[in-house]
């Protein structure tokens, strides 16, 4: 299955050297966290014919499965949920199927 997940995320980005790229930062994902990404562009596939530029409100605000069952359950979600959105933005500046942010002092989004 995370072979599949892999093609299929790679298969998204726009030229030769960007998929090439997209490889690269796909290898390093968990299965898990491919797998977030993968639902991610479902979820824009499914809820519009619009291109994916934003996560949508709604994906965002499911929960994120987390591995620990203490106590500190909630803040392991949203902290994982936060480190699971950064790497979605790379993907999909990686795969030019968003904008990223110049590089200068401040992050800005064209």
């Amino acid at each position: 299955m995370r072979d599949a997940l892999l093609s299929a995320l790679v298969a998204c980005a726009h030229s030769r050297p960007s998929r090439w790229r997209t490889r690269r930062f796909l290898t390093g994902l968990s299965s898990d966290e491919l797998q977030f990404i993968a639902e991610y562009l479902g979820s824009r596939i499914l809820g519009s014919s619009a291109s994916c530029q934003h996560p949508s409100s709604a994906f965002l605000g499911r929960s994120v499965p987390c591995q620990r069952a203490d106590a500190g359950i909630a803040a392991c979600r949203s902290q994982d949920r936060e480190h699971k959105m950064i790497l979605l933005m790379e993907f999909l500046g990686r795969t030019g199927l968003q904008q990223t942010p110049r590089r200068t002092g401040t992050a800005h989004w064209n």
